[in-house]
């Protein structure tokens, strides 16, 4: 397959390296000194370290020249960049395009197939490719399984039988607003789980929170049109563990040093990398409020990170809470 892949942050160069020996896969930067970098050394150092490009990768910085003849494109760049790659692939040829990227639309608090809705002309196949994925452990060829969904089951299943491989497993979805869902709301619970950790509260508070995380994940996903099983799979359940304990977490990261006491232009300038959970509390938050659907540990996270909470407050709040019946979720 040729492949356009947009974005050559650690997600998007790991996706090259990991497909380069199967397809002609090209790798678009919107810098070109990044992508004189990139072809200079070979690797990819700041963001991916110690990886190697393949040869066979062909680094672009010019869009139009990226996407041409390309039969597939795949969005790699944080959210905030997918309406712009979008409007790009709509002026193309290209007949399909997945994205990676996961969150939803800062200010609109859509969620990327909406913002697909509106840009995309509606022969272009679309879907997301979303799961529990750590790039480096990608790049380096360790296995990983993701999911692929499509409101159009037969693209997605189109897209697993193309670029499934032993150590990259797809496993085609049908529910893109759950896989969306669940995608997003996971790295509001890593910047959760990162606060009760930094905190100490033991082993025993994190996986109560990951767990009543969880059911967060699967209230607002319903409310959006997703189903309830599609959140104890690789996007929902997969991904939110990964996230919420993995030490390659960046949103993880920002809930350890906001337990320390750090401003969160503190801990952003120290991260140095996009973390998506940030913005997506806000707006999941507000997506909840209008919803009518409970969220509390969302609401506790955006406000600490909105500054009208300090996070050993947040906490309390939520271990203050009247309890409830678990099966009423």
């Amino acid at each position: 397959m040729k492949l356009c892949i947009l974005g050559a942050g650690a997600w998007g160069t790991a996706l090259a390296v990991a497909y380069a020996a199967d397809h002609e896969v090209r790798l678009r930067t919107r810098d070109d000194g990044h992508a004189a970098e990139l072809r200079t050394t070979g690797r990819n150092e700041r963001l991916l370290p110690g990886i190697a490009l393949p040869a066979s990768i062909s680094i672009h910085d010019d869009l139009p020249a990226a996407l041409a003849g390309c039969e597939l494109a795949l969005i790699a760049t944080p959210i905030a960049g997918l309406r712009a790659s979008l409007a790009a692939v709509a002026q193309s040829a290209v007949p399909a395009v997945l994205w990676a990227c996961k969150g939803f639309e800062q200010g609109s608090g859509l969620l990327p197939h909406a913002v697909a809705r509106e840009l995309l002309p509606a022969g272009v196949a679309r879907g997301a490719f979303s799961g529990p994925s750590f790039a480096i452990e990608v790049a380096r060829g360790q296995p990983t399984a993701i999911t692929v969904a499509s409101e159009d089951l037969a693209f997605a299943q189109s897209v697993v039988s193309t670029l499934h491989s032993p150590r990259l497993r797809l496993y085609a979805n049908d529910d893109l607003a759950g896989v969306e869902v669940g995608g997003a709301v996971k790295n509001v619970m890593a910047i959760a789980t990162g606060v009760c950790d930094g905190l100490g509260f033991g082993m025993n508070a994190r996986a109560a929170l990951i767990t009543r995380g969880l059911a967060e994940i699967a209230r607002l996903g319903v409310a959006l049109g997703g189903r309830t099983q599609t959140f104890m799979g690789l996007a929902g359940m997969g991904d939110l563990i990964l996230t919420c304990t993995g030490d390659l977490s960046r949103n993880r990261r920002v809930g350890l040093l906001l337990a320390e006491g750090r401003t969160l232009d503190e801990v952003l300038a120290t991260l140095g990398h996009v973390a998506e959970g940030v913005p997506t509390a806000r707006e999941a938050a507000a997506l909840a409020t209008r919803l009518g659907v409970d969220m509390p540990i969302t609401q506790a996270v955006a406000a600490v990170l909105d500054g009208r909470l300090a996070a050993p407050q947040a906490v309390e709040r939520l271990l203050a809470r009247d309890p409830k019946v678990e099966t009423a979720g």
